[in-house]
């Protein structure tokens, strides 16, 4: 009779999730940020400009969390707008 291997059911872990926050600037125009809000993080207006006023006062505002590869890849899409743009908005990434 053949051997038979069991496979051993290994638990899926949730995988690690990771915050994009933008960071205020004295050059970059609310305006911009609006746009960076909803074209990249797919924001409507209103929640783009709640976002936005809150970067704003409070020196940073979350745009949103996700995993490490889709967080990292909004990242470079803002700063390669910014550079496109002229302004230098900063975005961060860090584990939630």
């Amino acid at each position: 009779m053949p051997k038979v291997k069991t496979l051993e059911q290994s638990k899926l872990q949730e995988p690690k999730m990771f915050k994009v926050i933008l960071l205020n600037d004295n050059i970059t125009t609310m305006d911009f940020v609006i746009e960076i809000l909803m074209n990249i993080f797919h924001h409507n207006f209103e929640n783009a400009s709640k976002i936005m006023l809150e970067v704003h006062l409070n020196g940073s505002g979350i745009c949103g969390i996700y995993t490490q590869e889709i967080a990292l890849s909004k990242q470079k899409k803002v700063f390669e707008a910014a550079q496109m743009a002229n302004f230098p908005l900063k975005v961060k990434v860090e584990e939630e």
